[in-house]
């Protein structure tokens, strides 16, 4: 287990590290080739419908998030030669605006070669759709489900299966309809490419989800897959959603150029990363420990950006360039009508405050922060403007208004600070959790006790999903407080049989107490060890 400090500002330990990260930024995350196929088809009525598949819960990437079928490509994607091609893939090669040309280097100007087999290939797998020219005409396998069982069992794969039954693969049937980047959530990013495929009900095969990488599939209207998301009862990607949208609006013949561009789905030159209803989150390139390279900065308020008051939370990069792209995008929120009336800060630390004064003077709003948070900031030169409490409610203006509690969580710093939106159950965790490693409980500043009650406090709230400031967002919120919580205590065991054992301070404990920790990462665990031994001393079990 790596454990992360994004730090006690003062520490000598912390400012070192820091500098080092500054001078050498940690390594781009790898990028692999991905494809997704948006099945649809008329209903009864006439009304359209799209196949929509939900991930297993217990999934690392994406578990319990809604998503249409497909995967990322494998090295047997292209030991198989497709007479067609997909229909509009050519030259088809906006990524998105938060995309440098260097970060594409290497995956090809168009479709990689085998992207379209492992479109294929995906489908077939997670929804037993072969998009087979024989299939196509109503000729199914006796065997196809035998075939399918096997393929999802790695006894065989799908190029040589193709090989052997000489399928005629309909490539030509799919319709190429993006292409986006996963935002810098975490150590791994995929740039997929999208296909619509018409597969109407007269062809005879229907989807079938079976249970394990997903937990089940339907086929519903674009309008209703948007009202559960706007309910805040489904979670979607970016892109996921954008497809509802442009489908509901135009319909799938008529839909092609504004999937293929997609800067409606922007917020000037970012990405409109809305996971869960009024939470937009930047992901912000900062100096922080690895794995985290990036800092979550959120706006948080109304679902419609042009229909209410907004907050902006931990504008956190201290790096011009990252600094114009989000003022850059801040503006364009102006000018569909958001107003942001205040920047709200988490707490003091140098990876979450690194744009507050240029955002400061660039939008005329006032900085708010924890009494504690703002003290620590005044050290540093920067002022706030008021105080934010943990208790208080604060209403967002709009119709209706958007109510968020604000809710004091030290342990990590003690101006820690989250904020609850009560309407849809999510909450800004800032470093109270991250979704890449441990935060770390540095005392002086860090408490270890302090830290374990704002868990507590947190989970009394039952949120139902929580959003980091490193890394993407954990939806089994409940599960991974419980998982926190008795991580820290398990620990803590460990440093008191250390105790018990003869060895008194941390530099004597940390290879047995941290025995599942690189060394390299001992001279933080030290300061954890700390902490834990502060919360012992206070519970009187160090006697």
């Amino acid at each position: 287990m790596r454990e992360e400090q994004d730090g006690e500002a003062s520490a000598p330990f912390y400012e070192s590290l820091l500098r080092r990260l500054v001078a050498t930024p940690p390594p781009a995350p790898k990028i692999r080739a991905s494809a997704a196929v948006v099945p649809w088809r008329r209903g009864e009525r006439g009304e359209l419908l799209v196949y929509w598949v939900l991930r297993s819960p217990g999934l690392a990437f994406m578990g319990g998030w809604h998503a249409f079928p497909g995967g990322g490509q494998n090295k047997t994607d292209t030991a198989f030669e497709l007479s067609e091609k997909a229909a509009g893939g050519e030259g088809q090669t906006r990524p998105g605006p938060e995309v440098g040309d260097e970060e594409l280097a290497g995956l090809g100007p168009d479709l990689p070669p085998g992207l379209l087999l492992c479109a294929i290939r995906e489908l077939f797998e997670e929804t037993g759709l072969l998009l087979e020219r024989g299939v196509l005409e109503g000729g199914f396998p006796e065997d196809l489900a035998a075939l399918r069982e096997d393929l999802l069992a790695g006894r065989r794969d799908f190029a040589q299966l193709a090989t052997e039954r000489n399928w005629s693969l309909a490539a030509g049937e799919l319709q190429y309809a993006g292409r986006w980047l996963t935002p810098p959530l975490g150590p791994m990013r995929f740039d997929n490419r999208f296909f619509l495929l018409h597969w109407p009900a007269e062809i005879g095969l229907e989807p079938e989800v079976t249970p394990g990488e997903l937990s089940s599939g339907e086929w519903i209207e674009p309008t209703a897959a948007l009202a559960q998301w706007q309910a805040g009862e489904a979670v979607a990607a970016p892109p996921i959603v954008h497809i509802l949208r442009v489908l509901e609006e135009v319909g799938p013949t008529r839909a092609t150029p504004r999937l293929i561009d997609s800067r409606d789905a922007d917020i000037g030159p970012m990405r409109r990363i809305e996971l869960r209803p009024g939470v937009v989150l930047m992901p912000l390139r900062t100096p922080t420990l690895p794995p985290a390279a990036f800092t979550n900065c959120f706006l948080l308020g109304q679902e419609e950006l042009g229909q209410g008051e907004l907050v902006l939370i931990d504008p956190a990069t201290p790096y011009p360039d990252e600094q114009r792209r989000l003022l850059a995008a801040l503006d364009a929120v102006a000018e569909q009508g958001g107003r942001i009336r205040a920047i709200w800060l988490t707490h003091h630390h140098a990876d979450h405050i690194g744009a507050v004064e240029v955002c400061r003077r660039h939008l005329q709003v006032p900085v708010l922060a924890h009494p504690a948070t703002a003290a620590r900031l005044e050290e540093i030169g920067i002022e706030t403007d008021g105080y934010l409490h943990g208790g208080e409610r604060v209403e967002l203006g709009g119709d209706p208004p958007f109510t968020v509690r604000v809710v004091h969580t030290p342990g990590h710093a003690r101006g820690h600070l989250a904020f609850f939106d009560e309407k849809y159950g999510s909450l800004i965790a800032g470093d109270l959790m991250s979704t890449l490693s441990t935060i770390v409980i540095d005392p002086p500043e860090g408490d270890m006790d302090d830290y374990l009650e704002s868990l507590e406090k947190v989970a009394a709230l039952a949120p139902r999903a929580i959003f980091p400031s490193h890394g993407p967002l954990a939806l089994s919120a409940m599960k991974k407080l419980e998982e926190l919580h008795r991580h820290r205590l398990a620990r803590e065991e460990k440093v008191l049989a250390a105790w018990r054992s003869g060895k008194k301070t941390p530099e004597e404990m940390v290879a047995e107490v941290y025995d599942d920790t690189p060394p390299a990462m001992h001279p933080v665990a030290l300061r954890q060890i700390a902490a834990h031994l502060g919360r012992l001393e206070k519970l009187g079990r160090l006697g």
